[in-house]
């Protein structure tokens, strides 16, 4: 006999008895619910469970830290990107507050800030309802900042892009085409060399050797932060609707192979620094990545 599928029903059930941050993206993306539905649920994120004990966290200003970039991982910058990454709705007004601190200080839109900040910045601008004409010059910066390989890199002197640069740059990009932003014919270009230079490393390889570019891209992690692994990267493909080039087929066998017995994902690192409490367990099975690799390979299979 051969060994035993998982049980669909059963992974499906484990993943709607999570946070509302889990459950709402279960509602939308595995069990197909109504956008009535399943916006109802993502409501509940701003108001229970993992959101509402983030937001606790805000002060009456908008801020979690004094600086807005700073202390990982409990900086303003970083709270921002994980409201995004757990579906807030987008026009809390406490996330707002937040955004338009980030507009008035200017992070993310100085010549000389980092990638990786102006990209995490960007996601979060484009995911909440902040005026168009206000994230523009975020959006400016970050496209003037590709390489000519089609990546990103926080290293100013580098001519070849970064896996966690390209990655935060892209999800990045995405938020503005879903948002509706102005120029989206370029920006969809720019997204395309992006992912070009992902498929050229298939995911995680040199596109030199066809060696491993670095074993960490391997072990899947939530919250990634800014740090790359081949979950985040095909998550991004998912969302793109952009899962069904060939060179995809390395790291989507190397998720497969990470799928335990009961059809569950573990949560494998965690990055080192503070943060304001722990969501899952390392060595444990991971609702985070579980809903993320279900969705990569369910969306593969729709593709093809």
């Amino acid at each position: 006999m051969g060994e035993e599928v998982p049980d669909r029903s059963s992974i499906i059930d484990w993943l709607l008895d999570g946070d509302p941050a889990i459950k709402w993206q279960t509602i939308r993306d595995l069990v197909g619910a109504t956008e009535q539905v399943w916006r109802l649920e993502q409501d509940r994120v701003a108001t229970e469970g993992w959101g509402a004990k983030l937001l606790a966290h805000q002060d009456g200003d908008g801020r979690w830290t004094p600086k807005l970039y700073g202390r990982k991982w409990i900086s303003t910058t970083y709270s921002m990107v994980l409201l995004r990454r757990m579906g807030l709705p987008r026009s809390d007004p406490r996330a707002l507050k937040s955004c338009h601190l980030f507009l008035k200080e200017g992070l993310g839109t100085r010549r000389n800030s980092e990638t990786c900040v102006n990209a995490m910045v960007l996601a979060f601008l484009y995911w909440f309802d902040v005026e168009d004409r206000l994230r523009e010059p975020v959006l400016e910066n970050l496209l003037g900042k590709q390489l000519k390989d089609g990546g990103w890199n926080c290293e100013i002197q580098s001519s070849h892009g970064s896996f966690h640069s390209t990655s935060s740059a892209l999800e990045a990009l995405r938020e503005c085409v879903v948002a509706g932003a102005p120029n989206i014919d370029e920006i969809e270009a720019a997204e395309a060399r992006g992912r070009e230079f992902f498929l050229e490393h298939r995911m995680f390889r040199s596109h030199r050797t066809g060696e491993i570019v670095n074993q960490r891209f391997l072990r899947l992690s939530f919250p990634p932060r800014w740090h790359y692994d081949i979950l985040r990267g095909l998550d991004y493909f998912w969302s793109a609707g952009a899962l069904s080039d060939a060179r995809l087929e390395d790291a989507i066998d190397v998720l497969v192979e990470k799928q335990d017995q009961d059809g569950r994902w573990p949560l494998q690192q965690r990055w080192p620094g503070e943060t304001w409490f722990e969501m899952e367990t390392v060595g444990e099975p991971s609702r985070w990545n579980t809903l993320r690799a279900m969705r990569v390979l369910e969306g593969r299979s729709g593709e093809k």
